[in-house]
């Protein structure tokens, strides 16, 4: 695969996320080593939708652990039920937030992130990591987000089995 993403610039979200999803595929279907794997698909998406911050947190010895992302310095450590990544390894749900503010409990790695989205990885039955997408404008996700996000994460689950 080419180290250059094809996305069309006067598409629609559906659109952008449509061309990139098998293309990130194709990306990380032939690696093996799962950092490189969650590095590439983090800088995709920072690059194809110019997310304010995009990244993994992964399980580990009962807290979710920093992984590979784009963006500022972030949170390292998280635990279980806590702000909108620990709330979404705890429901093992996908949890879009249109405004981290009135979240109960968000955890503010950062006083530019206005919404976020967090999106579940599942080894079997079980939470494996949670991908992390915020945004520094309010309502930035929506439907449209959580359908393709968890499509693609769904991809990345299949191959941690």
């Amino acid at each position: 695969m080419a180290e250059t993403l094809l996305i069309p610039d006067t598409a629609t979200k559906a659109e952008k996320y449509e061309a990139l999803l098998p293309q990130i595929e194709a990306l990380i279907s032939e690696e093996p080593d799962l950092y490189a794997n969650l590095a590439n698909i983090a800088a995709a998406l920072k690059e194809a939708f110019g997310f304010f911050w995009v990244g993994f947190y992964l399980v580990k010895n009962e807290q979710l652990v920093l992984g590979p992302f784009q963006g500022p310095i972030a949170c390292t450590r998280i635990n279980f039920g806590k702000g909108v990544c620990g709330t979404a390894w705890k429901e093992s749900k996908t949890q879009l937030v249109p405004d981290v503010d009135a979240f109960p409990g968000h955890i503010a790695c950062s006083s530019a992130s206005k919404s976020e989205i967090v999106v579940p990885v599942f080894r079997g039955n079980e939470v494996a990591m949670v991908l992390d997408v915020d945004s520094d404008l309010l309502a930035d996700f929506d439907e449209t987000d959580q359908k393709y996000l968890e499509e693609l994460m769904g991809i990345l689950g299949s191959m941690l089995d």
